[in-house]
C-alpha cells in the first residue's frame, strides 16, 4: 500500500554525520543483527571507509512500526556530502519525497548544507531539519537554531535534536519521517514508468538496475524497454534493498527497488533513463537528471600497453557505476594508447583512479589535470580545448579565455586573513564578505577554475584547521594570457606532462615539475637535463648527475696530464652515451608532478 511507503534521503555537509545516522536508523529498525553490524555499513567501498566519506549513493529499505501501530516501509537513499559528488545527490533526490537536512551542532550551517538545501527545494521536497552531535562539549544548539531561521529560511521550531553516535533522538526522527514526509503519488494500474537512479555491474547477473517506480508495476517475466535507446530485455528478478537484495514477486508504484534483466551490454543502461513495458509503454519519459558537465580533464593510460583492452572494459563497467564520469579514446607519444576522461573535481579524479586500480586490478598513469579553455583564432573559429596536445599554433590565436568559478567559503572569523591571502595568490577577484552570525564569516570570491583544481581545497582545509567549508559554481569564461608549457627530459618532449597554463604561473610550475622529476627519475650513466619550455624558450632547468666511475683511482702521484687524459676520455664516452641513451620515466614521476608544494 502506497500510503505506508516513505521515500527519503539524508543530506548534509561533509562530516556532519550522515553515514552514522544511517547506521543508527538501520540498527533501530532491526535490518541488521548487532553481531553483523559495522560502522559506515552503507559505505561498501574500501576507499569510503579509509577516507571516511560517502562516494556512492546507496539505497536500503527499513521496516518500521510507528507509535500509531501501523507498519511502514521507509526507503532510505543515502547521499554523498563532498562538493564533487553533488550529481549523485541530485539523482538520489529525484527519487524521494522528503529529506532529513542534517546540521552539526558544533559547526553549524556550512556551504554544502546550503547547496544541498537548494537541490532539495528544486525537487519540491519536504525538509526536516535535524541538529546532530548534541552530545559534543562544543555543541551550540541555540546558535544552530538561529542559523536554521536566518540562513536557511526554514521554521526553526520544526527541528529535531539527536546524537547519531549515542543513538539519542532516533525514534523521534523515524516518527517525523512517517508524519511529515508525504506518501508517494502514482497509479499502480497505469503503464510502467520507472526512473533509473543508479546501477552496478555483477559479473554473474549482468547489470543490476536501481530504480524508483512512479507508475505501474514490474515483475519477473515482463519485457521492459529503455526509453532512450529502445533496447528491450526480459525481466529475471525484481525486489527491494535490504542490506542485501530482497527478492519479491513484483514492485509497484511508490517502491524503490532493483530490476535484473540480463543486461550484458553495459552501455544500454543510462542513469536518468526511464524504464517502461514493451507491450504497454508510458506516453512520455520521466523528467531525467541535469546533464552533468565535467570540469577537470585528465588522460588515463595503462602502464603495460597489453592492458589497453582490459582498461577499455573496466572503464565501460565503471561508467555504469558513476554517471558523472565521461571518457573517450586518446593517445600519447610517451604513453601510447589511453583515454581522455572528464571529472567533477580533483577528489573525483583521485577516487576514479583508486577504484580502477583496486576493483579492476589495473596499473595506470594519469596525465596532468586540466580544465576546458576557449581559444578564438584570427579567422574567427572558436575552439574548446582541454588537452594540451591539441593546443593551436600560437601565431593563429587571437584571444585565449579560461573558465571562472564563484567560490563560497564559510569559516570562523579568525581564519579570514589567511584565506583572503590564499585567494589573492590564486588570482581571485570581486570578493564579497558577509557575517551570518557572531564569529562566523561568509567569503565569496571569483577565481579561475585552473587555480582551484590542483590543491586549493587541501590548502583551504589546512588553513582553516578543518573548520572551513567550500562550495563553488561555474560562472563564465574570461580572457587570460594562456600558454603551453612543455617538459623536456634529455631533450625529448614528454607530452603527458605538457599543460596549458597562465603565463604568470609558468615559471614556478615549470621549476616545481623539474624538481619533482629530478627526485623521481633514477640516475643514468650519463647526465640528464630536465627542462621547462614555452615554445623554443627554456624557462626552467635542472640536471640529474650521472653515475661516475673513478677512472683516476689507479693514478698515484705523477703528472696531472695523465689524470686529465683519463677524465677527457670518460667525458667523450658519456657524451656519446647521452646521444644514444634513452631515459625511462617511472610512474611515480608522473604522479609526483601532479602533487602540490604543500604535499611535499
Amino acid at each position: 500500500m502506497m500510503e505506508n511507503i516513505r521515500n527519503f534521503s539524508i543530506i548534509a555537509h561533509i562530516d556532519h554525520g550522515k553515514s552514522t545516522l544511517a547506521d543508527r536508523l538501520i540498527q533501530y529498525t532491526g535490518v541488521v543483527e548487532d553481531r553483523d553490524f559495522q560502522d559506515q555499513i552503507l559505505d561498501n567501498l574500501d576507499i569510503e571507509r579509509e577516507r571516511g566519506i560517502t562516494i556512492k549513493s546507496q539505497a536500503v529499505t527499513l521496516p518500521y512500526r510507528a507509535r500509531d501501530g501501523q507498519d511502514y516501509i521507509l526507503n532510505l537513499i543515502d547521499t554523498p556530502g563532498h562538493v564533487d559528488f553533488s550529481y549523485e545527490v541530485s539523482r538520489a533526490l529525484a527519487s524521494c519525497e522528503g529529506v532529513l537536512l542534517l546540521i552539526d551542532a558544533a559547526q553549524g550551517v556550512q556551504a554544502q548544507t546550503i547547496a544541498n538545501l537548494y537541490l532539495a527545494m528544486e525537487n519540491n521536497l519536504e525538509i526536516i531539519p535535524v541538529i546532530n552531535k548534541i552530545d559534543l562539549p562544543t555543541a551550540d544548539v541555540e546558535r544552530v537554531i538561529e542559523q536554521i531561521d536566518s540562513e536557511l529560511g526554514l521554521d526553526p521550531y520544526t527541528h529535531i535534536r539527536c546524537s547519531a553516535k549515542e543513538g539519542i533522538g532516533i525514534e523521534e526522527i523515524l516518527e517525523n519521517i512517517v508524519q511529515r514526509i508525504p506518501a508517494p503519488r502514482g497509479d499502480g494500474e497505469a503503464p510502467l514508468a520507472a526512473l533509473i537512479f543508479d546501477a552496478k555491474y555483477d559479473p554473474y547477473r549482468g547489470t543490476i538496475i536501481h530504480c524508483r517506480i512512479f507508475d505501474g508495476s514490474v515483475k519477473s517475466g515482463d519485457t521492459i524497454r529503455f526509453v532512450s535507446n529502445q533496447a528491450t530485455y526480459k525481466v529475471e528478478e525484481v525486489g527491494r534493498f535490504s542490506l542485501y537484495r530482497n527478492k519479491l514477486d513484483k514492485i509497484s508504484a511508490g517502491d524503490v527497488g532493483y530490476v535484473i534483466a540480463g543486461v550484458k551490454t553495459v552501455s544500454d543502461v543510462r542513469i536518468g533513463d526511464t524504464i517502461t513495458r514493451d507491450d504497454r509503454p508510458c506516453l512520455q519519459p520521466l523528467a531525467g537528471f541535469k546533464d552533468v558537465k565535467p570540469v577537470v580533464f585528465s588522460s588515463i593510460y595503462p602502464i603495460a600497453s597489453d592492458d589497453y583492452e582490459d582498461l577499455a572494459v573496466a572503464l565501460e563497467k565503471y561508467k555504469l557505476n558513476d554517471a558523472a564520469f565521461i571518457y573517450q579514446k586518446d593517445s600519447s607519444l610517451a604513453l601510447g594508447q589511453g583515454f581522455r576522461c572528464g571529472f567533477l573535481g580533483l577528489l573525483h579524479l583521485e577516487v576514479v583512479q583508486e577504484r580502477l586500480e583496486r576493483e579492476y586490478d589495473l596499473s595506470i598513469i594519469l596525465s596532468v589535470p586540466s580544465v576546458r579553455y576557449r581559444f578564438t583564432l584570427k579567422d574567427g573559429i572558436v575552439l574548446y580545448i582541454d588537452n594540451p596536445a591539441h593546443y593551436p599554433n600560437p601565431v593563429s590565436i587571437a584571444k585565449t579565455e579560461e573558465p571562472y568559478i564563484r567560490a563560497h567559503m564559510m569559516m570562523p572569523e579568525k581564519y579570514l586573513g589567511a584565506i583572503i591571502k590564499l585567494c589573492t595568490e590564486r588570482r581571485g577577484v570581486n570578493s564579497t564578505l558577509q557575517y551570518p552570525g557572531p564569529g562566523r564569516v561568509e567569503l565569496s570570491y571569483e577565481l579561475p577554475l585552473a587555480e582551484v583544481i590542483y590543491d586549493f581545497y587541501d590548502r583551504f582545509k589546512t588553513l582553516t584547521q578543518g573548520y572551513g567549508s567550500f562550495d563553488y559554481d561555474l560562472i563564465d569564461y574570461r580572457e587570460g594570457n594562456l600558454i603551453l608549457l612543455d617538459i623536456l627530459v634529455n631533450g625529448e618532449k614528454v607530452d603527458a606532462l605538457s599543460q596549458i597554463i597562465h603565463r604568470d604561473n609558468a615559471r614556478p610550475r615549470a621549476l616545481q615539475a623539474c624538481e619533482r622529476l629530478k627526485e623521481e627519475i633514477p640516475r643514468q650513466v650519463f647526465k640528464v637535463a630536465i627542462q621547462g619550455a614555452i615554445g623554443g624558450e627554456i624557462i626552467a632547468r635542472t640536471t640529474i648527475s650521472p653515475y661516475r666511475k673513478d677512472v683516476t683511482a689507479k693514478c698515484y702521484g705523477g703528472d696531472i696530464t695523465r689524470k686529465r687524459k683519463l677524465l677527457e676520455k670518460q667525458k667523450k664516452g658519456k657524451k656519446r652515451m647521452k646521444m644514444i641513451g634513452s631515459v625511462t620515466i617511472p610512474q611515480s614521476a608522473f604522479l609526483a608532478v601532479l602533487k602540490s608544494d604543500s604535499d611535499s
